[in-house]
């Protein structure tokens, strides 16, 4: 996956680090050219100097080509101005914001742009809304290191005891919701198919989880 990181500060160098590391295509954007020096030695992605809402320096870091484009930079004009270039003249299929002032969250929300805040938050965030997008949390706790997640069960586990889908200190089913009514299962209840299910999960183990839950998912 290509992604375009704007800010190269504590979040985006994190994040950036952590997503080469997993193999991604990562194109870092900061217009304060020794902010690379955040970067760990040897990252293997691309840094761009230059404002991140520049059509010029966008399309320097492929722009036109990326899965994912997220905005960290510090402030919250020019995050919503590139997002903004992102979304409605590059098409770009997944733009995260950061937002440090949080009334303006609602802005970000009506032009369809998710956001996110808080340093080992954002980082967490942004990596769980860029690759297991589909598996959106109901509720996280601390900074982002246990969610509950709730979806629907693929058919071909329908019989399957609902506990088997658990893997202790990561994934534990805590909730069923069959029919409209939701209960707590048993050790032996079986899966039947249209469960909705809650995972309370272990954000690191989210991969897991996606893999397991794939097949209906389309991930």
């Amino acid at each position: 996956m290509r992604v375009i990181i704007v800010g190269c500060g504590r979040v985006g160098s994190l994040l950036a680090a952590r997503l080469a590391a997993e193999g991604n295509d990562v194109r870092v954007v900061d217009r304060v050219a020794r902010s690379r020096r955040l970067l760990p030695t040897g990252f293997p992605g691309r840094f761009h100097e230059g404002n991140g809402y520049s059509r010029t320096v966008l399309e320097a870091a492929g722009i036109e080509h990326a899965d994912a484009f997220v905005a960290v930079a510090p402030g919250d004009n020019s995050n919503i101005v590139s997002a903004r270039t992102a979304k409605e003249t590059y098409r770009v299929p997944i733009v995260l914001a950061r937002v440090h002032d949080p009334r303006r969250a609602d802005l970000y929300g009506e032009l369809g742009i998710p956001t996110i805040a808080g340093v080992r938050w954002t980082v967490h965030r942004v990596h769980q809304m860029l690759l297991h997008r589909h598996l959106t949390p109901e509720l996280t706790f601390g900074n982002g290191e246990t969610l509950l997640i709730r979806s629907q069960l693929p058919d071909y586990l329908a019989g399957r005891r609902l506990t088997e889908f658990g893997v202790d200190g990561e994934v534990h089913v805590v909730e069923v919701t069959r029919a409209g009514r939701s209960f707590v299962p048993a050790h032996n209840t079986p899966a039947e198919p249209g469960d909705l299910v809650t995972f309370a999960v272990a954000a690191t183990s989210l991969g897991r989880l996606r893999g397991f839950l794939g097949k209906e998912l389309g991930t």
